[in-house]
């Protein structure tokens, strides 16, 4: 079976995480996926597959005789999405021999442009793979899944000899919180690369250093008529919380290295209001800064309009892999020749964002992130290619093979 296929059945599966849980999976539909996949890793061969109380799903291949003293590498994907755009059945639509231009998505009144995602012209005469506008298509990272599901397939069909092999489908990516609880002694692996990058080819070592923060502000609520030097409007200092930001400091006005200021919602009304931001930068030194910097804007509005009117929250949420992963570089190496044996196209760059390996190479599980073929993340654009998750699956069969010479 080839990878899409996989995902195609994979993606109709909802499994939105929610970032207001307390709970680990976030989501019980999370589950549903997980009893999946176990049940198709037992049919691949992977006896011990099991999926735990959390909604991990663990499964170890054992190395091919004489093979057993080779690197144990390990696969992850994340099965959760993010829960936007995800409330209603997902619908996947393919598009064989596309144009490489704009194309509609379904009646939902959006268009996959060439002006939003430049790359779309080089997928000119691939069968690319939307949804039908109104949902996520749950590429992130059901692609991944089905990628490492069709490995296990091809070594086993093609009897590909290989060290052990260890396979994991952690929860709540998405929100952040699922690394955490991954249990690395039971999955047995010496290193490990997420699949959960975009294009096919795609190397990443760097992350973001990131965080979460919270400002929550107090207000004085009095009629409008009599309110003069008594009113304190909190959804008014809310906002001039974030003019006290760098403008140009936000994800549209940044690239490459660049961190950013993030506000994902603001909400509240003259008594009371909330202003939740992600703060991102590749450098520790400038996230550090940034978090001082929101400090500082807590001090001076509470100098300003009395103490314990703003209060600022920051909880840390992964740190730059590439320290640890600047110790096994061979993981990069191998990576990269691999994709020359795939006959793919490498592009080494840094991730504008965070994996579960950020999280994982910390707690001593060097983790990578690789490619899948996917575009568009985290929205109704998102879209993949037939011919892009083959090339992801056939980098990490050849990658297998490097680690098994």
């Amino acid at each position: 079976m080839k990878a899409y296929e996989r995902m195609l059945k994979y993606i109709v599966v909802r499994t939105p995480s929610d970032g207001e849980s307390g709970t680990t999976p976030s989501s019980a539909c999370q589950f549903d996926l997980a009893k999946m996949l176990v049940e198709e890793l037992k049919e691949l061969g992977v006896e011990n597959a099991a999926v735990d109380e959390q909604c991990f799903v663990y499964g170890i291949i054992p190395a091919t005789p004489g093979y057993e003293e080779k690197t144990k590498i390990g696969f992850i994907a994340h099965m959760d999405t993010v829960s936007d755009f995800c409330d209603h059945e997902i619908k996947p639509v393919l598009t064989e021999n596309y144009n490489g231009e704009d194309l509609v998505l379904g009646d939902s009144g959006r268009v996959l442009s060439v002006k939003d995602f430049p790359h779309l012209p080089s997928l000119k005469g691939r069968t690319l793979i939307t949804s039908d506008g109104t949902t996520i298509l749950g590429v992130d990272d059901k692609a991944g899944i089905a990628e490492i599901m069709t490995l296990i397939e091809r070594l086993r069909d093609e009897e590909i000899p290989h060290g052990q092999i260890s396979v994991a489908f952690t929860p709540d990516e998405e929100v952040g919180t699922g690394a955490s609880h991954f249990d690395i002694e039971r999955f047995g692996a010496e290193y490990a690369y997420t699949l959960d990058g975009d294009g096919e080819g795609e190397i990443q070592y760097e992350n973001f250093n990131a965080c979460e923060a919270t400002f929550e502000v107090n207000g004085f609520n009095v009629h409008p008529g009599g309110s003069k030097d008594v009113m304190i409007n909190a959804v008014l200092l809310a906002t001039q919380i974030n003019q006290l930001l760098p403008g140009c400091e936000t994800p549209r006005d940044t690239s490459g290295y660049e961190g950013f200021y993030h506000l994902c919602s603001l909400s509240g009304d003259v008594a009371y209001a909330k202003a939740q931001y992600i703060v991102r930068d590749h450098d520790l030194n400038s996230f550090e800064a940034r978090k001082k910097t929101l400090c500082h804007i807590e001090k001076i509005m509470n100098e300003k309009w009395g103490e314990g009117t703003v209060k600022l929250t920051i909880r840390d949420e992964y740190r730059n892999m590439s320290s640890i992963i600047a110790d096994c570089m061979h993981l990069i190496d191998n990576a990269r020749e691999a994709c020359k044996n795939a006959n793919v196209a490498e592009d080494i760059s840094p991730i504008r964002g965070g994996t579960d390996g950020s999280q994982l190479s910390y707690r001593g599980l060097p983790c990578p992130n690789l490619g899948t073929g996917g575009h568009g993340y985290h929205g109704p654009y998102e879209h993949a290619t037939v011919e892009g998750m083959d090339k992801a699956t056939d980098m990490i069969v050849e990658l297998v093979k490097i680690y098994a010479r």
